[in-house]
């Protein structure tokens, strides 16, 4: 159990200390455009593509409860596996929720647009991917029968 704790706090306290030093570059005014890859400062008030947005003050609350939910269920797995990436999904969500409560929006700021117009998103959005797509992985070792 002591293993499984220091993982999931140590991961969760890095992804969030790493978003948010990354966002106060965007917010002291760092600026990077090029025909690919643009590095703005945008505030979304939704989710993914501002879906959501007419939620307003109720999406930090909404998606603060689902936080919660996910950590607890989380920390009721108790296995090491699950320590990593429950712990970048967490810090990466908190950090987002975070931003609702201090910018009243995420602060978002990689936006390509090269091919096409794609959001706008930041360091934690990609790391939240990376852990749902980790949690998927584990889970189909896990149903067939092989140990990671």
């Amino acid at each position: 159990m002591l293993k499984f704790s220091i993982a999931l706090v140590f991961s969760l306290v890095g992804i969030f200390i790493i978003d948010q030093n990354l966002k106060q570059l965007f917010i002291d005014g760092y600026r990077f455009y090029s025909d690919y890859i643009d590095l703005i400062l945008v505030y979304n008030k939704g989710v993914a593509f501002s879906m959501f947005s007419f939620l307003q003050d109720w999406l930090k609350w909404i998606q603060l409860v689902l936080i919660v939910g996910v950590g607890g269920y989380i920390i009721t797995l108790r296995k090491n596996r699950y320590a990593i990436p429950g712990g970048i999904l967490l810090g990466a969500g908190l950090s987002n929720v975070y931003d609702r409560f201090i910018h009243e929006g995420v602060v978002d700021y990689i936006y390509y647009h090269h091919w096409f117009n794609f959001a706008v998103f930041n360091f934690a959005d990609v790391m939240i991917d990376i852990a749902v797509l980790w949690f998927v992985i584990l889970n189909i070792k896990g149903s067939s029968k092989t140990k990671i």
